[in-house]
């Protein structure tokens, strides 16, 4: 029995009858941090955390003095000061008489599990409010490219009289920030395509900081750290600019007296043990990336909402409170991890861990030449369940001289490419529509033509079941709102294509 209870995974306790310690077993010493000599002729007084009150102790020791087993969870201090939260036992040992002796305690650290049980279910609520987002920022982009569509053809009548030019370049101009609104939501629940590619963040840095010296206040002391032999990484360039924005802004607000912000690079190596502790991590090599301020902090209140869409700390009008929830979105899409620390008074880091390329070379990027669109004669099916969104597009075609059919769901779609299929050049697809699916009516429409020329509008972006479409066959993708150049620049690029 002694030989079990040296080599048990549980911590066994075991005191005289006024609470005095006599044995601990080595998993006591593990768990706690206190070797045997340092408890042995203490009290279990020495582990308390402060979280509980004198009425919880009082309970405790009235059920054990009065004979009976105690169980539940009691948080209890290891001696570097962390706290441990302990499933335990306390059972009190009698002699052959009856009289108590001794009470024994077994205890097991559940911290970790915990933690664990946390991260899961934090992970499970933003996955929702993710969902629950993109859901709505798919709908919205439907409202707004309506707005946005029929006020830029409008603009585009060059006998408007100016006084009413300038209101619908305000609505216009309204109606753009409100999509830039939902490509931000939509960022968040990563619906966002990215344009991955090698990346030296360092460099990044020294080009963002000269943004930074125009955007922080000359008080915030801007200190960057970066490390000489940094790995490359796979990423967007310009949503890593995003991230950094983000992360450089709140902490100037919380410094409004000044103070400093440390932008720090380096290169770490996540093992077995800290994936197992932290959900969603993998063992690897990684670059962190890590912005600390020495603002005026956040309470754990606080610091278990920031990266929710729309919670914000500040005053109406001087945030939307998306900035945290885009750089989640943007981390978590790069396959990385963004984690904050912080206490009021003593300020804030975020470290961000993104996964290390194996292969560092790097390459050049690149820009896009964007021609001029021109129109042309051909038929082209348009295929969307939102009457205002086929009304525009239909209308926009057909100023560039395209013959223009519509449908209103998938199955009227198919059945209308069947009857006029000699005359249809290409078809335009909206991915979410009653009854048959974008993604679907491709498929029965590809069957048809392995050559059909069909691409993609919809509110995503060129990711999920978009991506899902242009893997299927779809020759390209435009995503709403969008605007009459990319539109019809598209299109005519489809149309050309072999």
């Amino acid at each position: 029995m002694a030989t079990a209870i040296e080599q048990a995974g549980e911590a066994v306790i075991i005191t005289n009858p006024d609470g005095m310690i006599q044995y601990v077993n080595p998993a006591t010493e593990r768990i706690t941090g206190f070797e045997a000599s340092e408890i042995i002729g203490n009290t279990p007084r020495m582990f308390k955390s402060g979280e509980h009150d004198g009425a919880f102790y009082k309970q405790l020791w009235d059920t054990i003095t009065a004979g009976t087993v105690w169980s539940g969870r009691i948080i209890n201090k290891k001696k570097d000061g962390t706290p441990q939260h302990e499933d335990t036992t306390i059972s009190p040992v009698r002699d052959a008489s009856g009289k108590i002796i001794n009470f024994v305690a077994v205890k097991r650290d559940v911290t970790e599990n915990l933690e664990l049980s946390r991260q899961l279910h934090q992970a499970q609520k933003m996955e929702a409010i993710g969902t629950l987002a993109g859901g709505v920022a798919h709908d919205f982009n439907n409202i707004l490219q309506v707005a946005l569509g029929y006020s830029e053809l409008i603009l585009g009548d060059e006998d408007m009289p100016q006084h009413y030019r300038n209101d619908l370049q305000k609505i216009h101009d309204s109606s753009r920030r409100g999509a830039d609104l939902v490509q931000r939501l939509l960022t968040f629940s990563r619906k966002t395509e990215i344009k991955p590619q090698p990346l030296n963040l360092n460099r990044r840095i020294n080009e963002m900081v000269k943004m930074l010296d125009r955007t922080i206040p000359k008080m915030i002391d801007i200190q960057l750290v970066l490390a000489k032999d940094l790995s490359t990484i796979n990423a967007d360039p310009t949503e890593m600019d995003q991230v950094l924005m983000n992360l450089a802004v709140n902490a100037r607000d919380a410094m409004p007296d000044g103070g400093n912000l440390t932008i720090r690079t380096e290169k770490v190596f996540l093992d077995e043990e800290y994936a197992r502790r932290h959900l969603g991590a993998r063992p690897g090599e990684y670059v962190l990336l890590s912005v600390s301020d020495t603002g005026h902090g956040m309470d754990k209140k606080t610091l278990d909402r920031i990266f929710e869409p729309f919670y914000t700390t500040k005053e109406a009008g001087e945030g939307t409170g998306l900035g945290l929830a885009m750089a989640y979105g943007i981390v978590t899409q790069h396959g990385g991890q963004i984690r904050c620390y912080s206490e009021p008074g003593y300020g804030t880091i975020f470290k961000i861990y993104l996964p290390a390329l194996v292969d560092e070379r790097e390459q050049l990027e690149t820009g896009t030449w964007e021609a001029l669109p021109r129109g042309g004669t051909e038929t082209i099916l348009l295929v969307d369940d939102e009457e205002f969104v086929r009304d525009l597009g239909r209308k926009i075609l057909e100023q560039s001289g395209y013959t223009v059919l519509t449908a209103t769901n998938g199955t009227d779609g198919l059945n209308l490419y069947k009857k006029e299929r000699r005359k249809i050049s290409l078809i335009i697809l909206d991915l979410i529509m009653p009854e048959m699916g974008g993604k679907q009516c491709l498929e029965e429409l590809l069957k048809i033509d392995p050559k059909a020329r069909v691409f993609i509008a919809s509110g995503f972006a060129a990711n999920g079941q978009s991506k899902e479409a242009l893997e299927t066959g779809a020759r390209g993708f435009v995503g709403k709102p969008y605007n009459i150049r990319g539109m019809l620049q598209v299109v005519r690029e489809v149309l050309d294509s072999e």
